[in-house]
């Protein structure tokens, strides 16, 4: 089977064959996503950071912004992804968790000698020339620490969305809903097994990540892609694992509230840290059944095949002269709707009487595999990026200072909403995968729509918190976190179905960047200096308070963003309209199936 190995020794490897090996990659790739979650605990280790090397709020506020930015620039593993293998992509980032967060631990605990700390008496004025200068230094540490997240997040997805282009709604809702689970999961086992120690946690990012990515990168490798669309087993393997990541989720918020709320023994948390271990492997069962009770070889039908894909969409830019990896000289295989046949002639009875050209390539459209520079001069791309902003950039606002807005309407426990904002955006991402991969294939129903939905929900829900009601904080929050997520969930195959996967990886990371910028303009401009604003006006004789109560230290920024989701709600009518008919060319048959390249464009 032809495979990666494009030419100046890029490509991904070599193709693996079987209707096993994806699975075993995608359960793989649940592990690499866990790992990838580093950036949300942050909050865990924080105060330790601040204690032991003598940093202020400001200082320490710094190196949040270096946590989310190292979380969300994933640009050069987003090139490198059509250019190494995988497992190279894991590695890569196993290296950045160790020298990132192995820098933070010898900081922590002193081992590495450097005068780390800002003098007492120079707090009033400001840090020191040398405490700013070791506390960039600091900060990039962190980042690299948290970048390894853009690469292992990144090997997992563009992979498991290749190797099952059919399903790529309900892939990327399973992937990137584990990664919204891993919070949970690193708490469960700070609380547990870690003894409530920062300096332990650290010591686990640092040689955690890296042991866990090398045991499994061997697994999450590019695989024949399933195009079948009439495999039932396929489609109860996603239910299962679909299943398996609901019961993991909801599991995790009553063991973390349990935890928060009772006293438990050694025995009660190691046999709840063992049923997380045994809930996070459970999607190795389907490769496991499927070793066991092997299914009969049947006769493909060729109606059914939706696409072929060459190794361009697999492998990368250098593959013109690998064969196809479902064999056969044309691009799409028989079975082909009459329509299509009909539009062939029609075309070459136009080209005959000298209407059109069909030698002059005008370049790839909607649906084709573009390149990024093809994607960045193309109108839908800014406007998904757009309705992204305006839909994450405000969400990440209110999860950046979900902590304080409790605490202004006066919740008692903030935890319990982190918890809770924290399952429901995993809920999110799997609904949104889920539900959008249903009526695409059913109603044609382009995926933006579930992003429009959601938006008019948020513009309600900012307007809930903006009234500053303790009785509504948990509903807001509720709320808030499903649709935070179905965003995800939506804007990462509607990438791929409107610019192919090709460069997928480079398109994913540059509309994460929507994440850091968001946190920029509407959480540290905007919210950040409400917010002081509101504690200077409650705490006049104090220099710098820290302390805003009440509803208006939150309401003016939860007007913006109700009104900032107004306008990505009037964006995303806009693009839905112009992206409809992609939708209808590609679903028409119930399925996924790729556009034909020599259509007029």
């Amino acid at each position: 089977m032809a495979g990666g190995g494009g030419g100046g020794g890029g490509g991904v490897g070599k193709v693996k064959a079987g209707s096993r090996p994806p699975w075993v990659g995608l359960a793989a790739a649940v592990w690499v996503q866990v790992a990838a979650g580093s950036a949300y605990v942050f909050p865990l280790y924080s105060h330790a950071i601040k204690e032991a090397l003598g940093y202020n709020q400001k200082a320490l506020t710094m190196l949040g912004v270096a946590n989310d930015v190292g979380e969300n620039v994933g640009l050069v593993p987003g090139v490198l992804a059509n250019r190494l293998p995988p497992w190279l992509i894991l590695l890569i980032g196993s290296a950045c968790a160790l020298l990132g967060f192995g820098t933070l631990w010898l900081a922590v605990t002193k081992t590495l000698v450097m005068p780390y700390w800002v003098p007492s008496d120079l707090q009033r004025l400001g840090m020191s020339f040398i405490g700013v200068c070791d506390h960039w230094k600091l900060c990039i540490a962190l980042c690299i620490g948290t970048n390894s997240s853009a690469w292992l997040g990144t090997a997992a997805l563009v992979t498991n969305m290749r190797n099952f282009p059919l399903s790529r709604g309900t892939v990327a809702g399973l992937i990137k809903g584990y990664v919204a689970v891993s919070a949970a999961v690193y708490t469960e086992t700070f609380n547990g097994m870690l003894q409530n120690s920062p300096t332990n946690l650290l010591l686990l990012l640092a040689l955690g990540i890296p042991t866990a990515c090398v045991l499994v990168m061997y697994f999450v490798r590019p695989c024949t892609p399933s195009l079948d669309e009439d495999n039932a087993a396929e489609h109860s393997h996603f239910m299962f694992t679909q299943i398996s990541s609901v019961v993991l989720g909801v599991y995790l918020m009553v063991a973390t509230i349990l935890g928060d709320t009772l006293k438990l023994s050694d025995a009660i948390t190691y046999l709840l840290f063992g049923i997380m271990i045994l809930l996070l492997l459970a999607p190795l069962a389907i490769p496991i059944k499927m070793t066991i009770y092997p299914n009969k070889p049947k006769r493909e039908k060729t109606s059914t095949l939706a696409l072929s894909y060459s190794t361009d969409s697999l492998s990368g830019p250098d593959q013109e002269n690998s064969e196809p990896l479902l064999g056969g000289t044309s691009t799409f295989v028989t079975g082909a709707n009459d329509s299509d046949e009909a539009t062939d002639v029609d075309l070459l009875l136009a080209e005959g009487e000298g209407a059109v050209n069909l030698k002059k390539k005008r370049g790839p459209r909607r649906g084709d595999d573009f390149t990024f520079r093809e994607a960045l001069v193309k109108a839908d791309f800014w406007l998904l990026f757009i309705v992204y902003f305006c839909g994450v950039g405000t969400g990440v606002t209110v999860l950046n200072n979900l902590a304080q807005v409790g605490m202004a309407v006066g919740a008692d426990d903030t935890t319990i909403l982190l918890c809770l904002f924290g399952f429901c955006n995993f809920v999110g991402r799997i609904l949104g995968g889920s539900v959008s991969e249903y009526f695409v294939r059913s109603r044609m129903l382009p995926r933006p729509f579930w992003m429009m939905c959601t938006q008019i929900i948020m513009v309600i829900t900012f307007l809930l918190f903006a009234t500053g009601l303790h009785s509504l904080i948990y509903v807001s929050t509720t709320f808030l976190g499903i649709c935070y997520g179905v965003q995800f969930a939506v804007m990462i195959p509607t990438v791929s179905e409107l610019f192919g996967l090709k460069d997928f990886g480079l398109m994913y990371n540059f509309m994460l960047l929507v994440n850091p910028l968001g946190a920029f303009f509407f959480s540290a401009l905007l919210a950040g200096y409400i917010y002081d604003k509101e504690a200077a006006k409650q705490q006049p004789g104090v220099l710098e308070p820290s302390t805003c109560l009440g509803p208006d230290c939150f309401r003016l920024t939860f007007y913006v963003c109700a009104i900032v989701c107004c306008c990505g709600t009037l964006v995303s009518v806009v693009f839905i309209a112009r992206i409809k008919p992609v939708y209808q060319m590609l679903y028409a048959s119930g399925s996924f199936r790729h556009p034909r390249s020599q259509q007029l464009h």
